[in-house]
């Protein structure tokens, strides 16, 4: 699967139940149905074929073995998605207490050996500049090295198995302030090589959510914030013409939080994506997540969800399905 942002966006969606929070726990309730995701995923698919990706999530922790099948964490037996054209965007979490790099470039390549074939986007680490979350990526040691690495050993294994269309990349939260060299304090360690091997730079974000913003103003903001990740974060780094990919977003309903402002906030991020997509090299929207984790808990975490727990849509799950029909790829 090859993308340019004239064939439109590249969508996806988190199917999964689990979902971290802000403590380092997780938020989980009911058991993913798979037979009601694929139906879920079909619908918002859309047409037989169309390019869409499927997030999952699995981890290199010391205790992984090398040499054995590496199973996804959530949601579970991800490649079972992967059909329809749909393909995985696969997360591969870096959990090294020990920082052993070597042991992560390993399973890397192992999971281009067992996943590749149908793979679209391999997110090498998640959220690594968060520094204070053990559930992400930027609190284990040497993780700037071992996206440098892994990133590289990852694009060498693809090309000596063909996996042609696989994209390889890293992400990022929202980078401001000192944080903005993250990026470019990677490109300097990784050198030309690592400018070569990256395919596109992920980008979760969720405005609104933890920093209220009114309606007349979220356009703007996202516009903004977008525009400053291309201009202050990766044309510094040497990165300006590698393409941007909303990896993560999304908006919780619960006390306060009403679905029809989760629609309306789908649809207002969505649009300006779609707007700014070719004056920013925007390349997709991966939406997080399909359905709520727990739809009796009221806790921000538990209903992230375009469902509910039970699989009953939102109005923003139809927001959503439009929104792929008027600017997918394919």
């Amino acid at each position: 699967m090859t993308w340019t942002t004239r064939e439109g966006l590249l969508f996806g969606i988190y199917p999964g139940s689990a979902t971290g929070d802000d403590t380092g726990g997780l938020a989980r309730g009911a058991p993913d149905d798979p037979a009601q995701v694929e139906e879920a995923l079909d619908r918002l698919q859309g047409r037989r074929e169309r390019p869409f990706l499927v997030r999952a999530y699995t981890a290199f922790e010391d205790s992984t073995r090398a040499g054995t099948a590496h199973r996804t964490e959530t949601p579970a037996d991800a490649a079972r998605y992967a059909r329809r054209g749909r393909r995985l965007d696969l997360v591969a979490q870096y959990r090294s207490a020990s920082g052993d790099v070597d042991g992560y470039c390993v399973f890397l390549r192992e999971l281009v050996e067992q996943y590749g074939a149908v793979t679209g986007t391999l997110q090498v680490a998640e959220e690594p500049n968060v520094t204070g979350n053990p559930t992400l990526d930027g609190y284990w040691p040497r993780v700037a090295e071992a996206i440098v690495r892994g990133v590289s050993a990852a694009r060498t294994r693809a090309r000596e198995l063909g996996h042609t269309h696989l994209r390889i990349g890293f992400n990022t939260t929202p980078l401001l302030g000192p944080g903005a060299s993250f990026v470019s304090d990677l490109a300097s360690l990784g050198g030309e090589e690592f400018r070569a091997d990256l395919d596109y730079v992920g980008l979760d974000f969720f405005p609104d959510v933890f920093r209220p913003v009114a309606a007349p103003e979220l356009a703007p903001a996202v516009e903004g914030l977008l525009r400053h990740h291309r201009e202050a974060v990766l044309t510094p780094a040497g990165l300006g013409a590698v393409p941007l990919h909303i990896t993560e977003h999304g908006w919780p309903t619960g006390p306060d939080r009403s679905p029809a402002r989760q629609a309306a906030v789908v649809e207002t991020v969505v649009e300006t994506v779609a707007a700014q997509a070719q004056a920013l090299r925007l390349s997709g929207y991966t939406h997080f997540a399909l359905r709520d984790a727990d739809s009796a808990h009221p806790g921000l975490f538990h209903q992230f969800g375009l469902t509910t727990d039970d699989y009953t849509p939102k109005p923003a799950f139809e927001t959503l399905r439009g929104l792929v029909e008027r600017f997918g790829a394919g």
